[in-house]
């Protein structure tokens, strides 16, 4: 098998970029890298596709170590033959391969080797063989009695056992088999407890065709079948399974063909409906697993990716009922420069009270942002606040923020090490006032699978997922940039080539040493050699170092290369840090790109990159984006009426639909068939973690608690 060429067939890439990536993750460059600093190599390939094709690399890679690993089996076995040899070279998954393999690989104790121990092998070739048209098969079983095969019918029964592990262990049999399961199987569920308010409501009596089946109902079929809840079962025709079979096996018509057709029902039911269903089934599960981590993944990164509200002093409310409300109040930069607590909610009801504290915690610290979290009692919490920011005379205003994680992140030692002085509850206040200042410095140290964006993660292959969501991570603050001289470790450790140990000396060495001057000085933190500099140093970012480049994305090993263009048209570092360099593209499209680009022996795309960078040195592409949706007042879910037009922040995108936060603590949802005018085939088309969009109520049920939107604008 030729891993380029499929590779190159899949990806529709061409094969010298596709050899390129594989030499370049071998070398063990970091995807990152590659994707920003190697795009002459790789045809500018995003860090998404890149990472697709790591995994299917790893998947042939894995298919070609185990087709080795059969063929010396078999060979030790001295059963190989031509067609066999083939048969395995010529397997692209590794389903198939096991099929081959079957036939060959070693047993349990079986009916079929316990039958052949017996002695009944030569039974089972002359009743297989099908060639005996008259006979009595008793007498003719009955040449094969023994002690350990008391009766004919022991000695017939155990030579159909042979005969229905060999119909069971045909590849080209399963194969056929298979290709009915995929095509006309069904998936069906029926309940096994009945209750009228339980979720799996609508899987007491369900079926949907194996090959249509969306994603997040196979994960809810799984959940509702380990909470005992459903019984699941794979439902196919079996006369056509049976047919493949029988015209595989039975040949003529002879004394033996009710037997043999016995059998082959035997190793249907018995041995392959079993066992094609579990893989079905499994086959489902990974397939809708991939699905939701892709999801999970492509929420996370617009969660991280949100504009960080910069330059702002913000005042965090960690809602709470009986303990009060945890306050923190943080500075531009995310330093804590008050806390308190505050009781304003039931029990205690201390509204008067709270406000005054409030009041005087804006005003000594000239707060312009309020950050609730969004778990118990924040509902009640925001009531105040808007009630609060109605009686002040200063420009306030609030958000709602996630704070799932918080209370993970609170409760760790990193949380610990942070902010020793203070409980856990206090933390959290942190943690919600930071994530709303730069959401990606605050969130790279919780967990990804605790910030709540996905569906049925816990559900998933947990390695799986991880792996999955710190790449995400690691794509977002190498996208983004770190700065050299105030990231923590926890940032730190996702930048491209740096292990969390490494990040660690950094801070050290920067806490000992004083602030980094130039990224080269990086060569001296213990442990970063010079692979790992090549890999970090882009992504690192010197605010106000001696070289100006330190400040931009551009990296060193090209930085003669931009010196080399400046000078060409006349231009000094000094203009790149008083902005003086507006006709600077002009000027080099006026040259020539492509002639330049050869001139300095780098590819056009990292001259494009490098112009880029040079007009805004110290850039942050999230500022880019749409900044997030501020409130001064607050609805009620009762305020609410159909044919509303409301405007919210999309919380989280699944694959039935996305639910917005409308400021009214109940999320509505917008079903995936309201989301547009055209078909989508699924929401994050359209949609995105973060983003604002103005909705229309369809309905609000008060007592169930639900509210439908539409985005549509016909309706």
């Amino acid at each position: 098998m030729n891993i380029i060429q499929m590779l190159s067939q899949e990806f529709s890439i061409q094969e010298k970029y596709i050899q390129n990536i594989v030499n370049l993750i071998d070398e063990k460059n970091t995807i990152p890298f590659i994707a920003r600093y190697r795009k002459e190599l790789t045809n500018s390939c995003d860090d998404q596709v890149l990472r697709e094709i790591f995994d299917r690399l790893t998947y042939l890679r894995n298919l070609e170590e185990r087709k080795q690993e059969i063929i010396n089996s078999i060979t030790e076995q001295e059963k190989m033959t031509d067609e066999i040899l083939k048969n395995i070279e010529a397997a692209t998954t590794l389903a198939r391969l096991e099929d081959i393999y079957r036939p060959f690989k070693q047993k349990k104790k079986t009916r079929a080797s316990m039958a052949k121990e017996k002695g009944l092998t030569p039974l089972y070739e002359r009743m297989i063989a099908q060639e005996d048209k008259t006979g009595d098969v008793f007498e003719i079983a009955k040449e094969f009695l023994s002690e350990a095969v008391e009766t004919p019918e022991d000695a017939l029964q155990g030579a159909m056992d042979i005969i229905a592990e060999d119909v069971s262990d045909n590849p080209a049999c399963r194969d056929k088999i298979r290709k009915i399961y995929n095509k006309s199987g069904l998936v069906s569920t029926v309940a096994k407890k009945e209750d009228a308010e339980s979720v799996y409501q609508m899987y007491y009596e369900y079926s949907e065709p194996v090959h249509k089946i969306p994603s997040h109902r196979i994960l809810a079929i799984n959940r509702g079948e380990k909470e005992d809840m459903l019984k699941v079962s794979v439902v196919i025709d079996e006369e056509s399974c049976l047919k493949v079979l029988e015209d595989e096996y039975l040949k003529y018509e002879c004394i033996w063909t009710s037997y043999v057709k016995d059998a082959i029902a035997d190793a249907y039911k018995r041995l392959i409906h079993p066992s094609l269903e579990r893989e079905v089934r499994s086959l489902l599960t990974d397939m809708a697993s991939e699905q939701a981590i892709k999801i999970f993944g492509l929420n996370l990164k617009a969660l991280l990716m949100q504009p960080p509200i910069k330059g702002k002093v913000v005042l965090a409310v960690d809602p709470a009922y009986r303990t009060g409300c945890k306050i923190a109040v943080c500075d531009q930069t995310g330093k804590v420069l008050d806390t308190t607590v505050i009781y304003p909610t039931p029990p205690q009801n201390k509204i008067a009270e709270a406000k005054i504290t409030l009041k005087k915690l804006i005003e000594k610290h000239q707060v312009e942002i309020i950050s609730i979290g969004n778990g118990t009692a924040s509902k009640e919490s925001e009531l105040f606040i808007a009630e609060l920011i109605s009686e002040m005379e200063r420009p306030l205003s609030y958000m709602v923020v996630s704070e799932a994680g918080a209370s993970v992140y609170s409760a760790s030692k990193l949380g610990a090490q942070e902010f020793p002085e203070f409980d856990v509850s206090l933390r959290s206040a942190v943690s919600i006032g930071r994530r709303l200042q730069d959401p990606l410095s605050e969130l790279v140290k919780i967990d990804p699978k605790s910030i709540g964006v996905g569906q049925y993660q816990h559900d998933m292959p947990q390695k799986r997922l991880s792996e999955a969501l710190l790449g995400v991570v690691e794509d977002c603050v190498n996208k983004v940039g770190v700065d050299l001289n105030t990231a923590s470790p926890s940032l730190l450790e996702y930048v491209a080539g740096l292990s969390a140990s490494v990040a660690g000396n950094i801070v050290k060495y920067r806490e000992e040493n004083g602030a980094f001057k130039s990224r080269s000085q990086l060569l001296k933190v213990p442990k970063l050699g010079p692979k790992a500099y090549t890999q970090c140093a882009g992504f690192l970012r010197i605010p106000d170092g001696k070289n100006i480049l330190d400040n931009t994305g551009v990296h060193p090993e090209t930085y003669d290369a931009c010196k080399a263009i400046l000078s060409r048209f006349s231009y000094v570092l000094e203009d790149v840090t008083n902005g003086n360099l507006g006709e600077l593209s002009v000027k080099i499209d006026g040259y020539g790109a492509k002639t330049l680009a050869e001139e300095l022996n780098i590819g056009l795309p990292t001259l494009q990159d490098i112009v880029k960078e040079l007009a805004k040195p110290g850039r942050d592409i999230r500022d880019e984006l749409p900044p997030p949706l501020l409130r001064k007042d607050i609805l009620d879910i009762k305020d609410l009426k159909e044919g509303m037009k409301v405007t919210g922040t999309v919380r989280n995108v699944v694959d039935f639909g996305a639910f917005i936060d409308l400021g009214v603590h109940q999320d509505g949802l917008v079903h995936i068939s309201q989301i547009s005018d055209k078909f989508i085939r699924h929401p994050s088309e359209m949609l995105s973690v973060g983003q604002v969009v103005t909705a229309t109520v369809l309905s609000v049920d008060l007592s169930k608690n639900r509210i439908a939107l539409t985005l549509k604008k016909e309706l």
